[in-house]
């Protein structure tokens, strides 16, 4: 008999061992889908997040982009003025200081986009502002001095958008 007891005992303390690894597996798999929902949901946020994030910057460019076009419009008009007015054939005086305010209202209309002009004649030689397509030899001036500038260049914000051409002495 106490062999039976024995076996019970050994039997019922193999039953609790599996009920209890059976709960411990029963709690490692729930868990496992909790950490698994946690991860489903932060994985869709942030594909959410992406998405927006890039219709945001779309439309921020589009933005920009008609702001920056409005800038010019009235300046546009202002051209079309001045060609119907050459072809009226007005005196010389009038065109010209029509284009002086046309290239005033130009001038005025980079500033207020963040435009500015890169300084070149007289100034010495800078690659990461200057694109040097001539180079002549002149005693008089100094080594790597800009003597010519054929086209102007600018900045936006601090960032080259168009270097200056330019022509340099050695």
């Amino acid at each position: 008999m106490e062999e039976n007891k024995e076996k019970e005992l050994e039997e019922t303390a193999e039953e609790t061992a599996e009920e209890a690894e059976n709960e411990q597996l029963k709690e490692a798999l729930k868990k496992a889908e909790e950490y698994k929902d946690k991860f489903l949901r932060v994985s869709a946020e942030f594909d959410n997040f992406r998405k927006r994030t890039v219709k945001e910057k779309e439309t921020l460019y589009s933005d920009g982009k008609a702001s920056a076009v409005a800038e010019f419009l009235p300046l546009a008009d202002n051209m079309e003025r001045a060609l119907e007015a050459v072809s009226a054939e007005s005196d010389r005086d009038s065109l010209a200081e029509g284009l002086e305010k046309i290239a005033k209202q130009l001038s005025d209309i980079l500033k207020s986009l963040s435009v500015e002009e890169i300084a070149a004649v007289g100034e010495q030689f800078d690659p990461e502002l200057h694109n040097a397509v001539m180079h002549i030899e002149d005693d008089e001036k100094e080594n790597n001095t800009i003597v010519e500038e054929f086209q102007k260049g600018y900045t936006l914000n601090g960032k080259v958008i168009r270097h200056s051409m330019v022509s340099v002495a050695n």
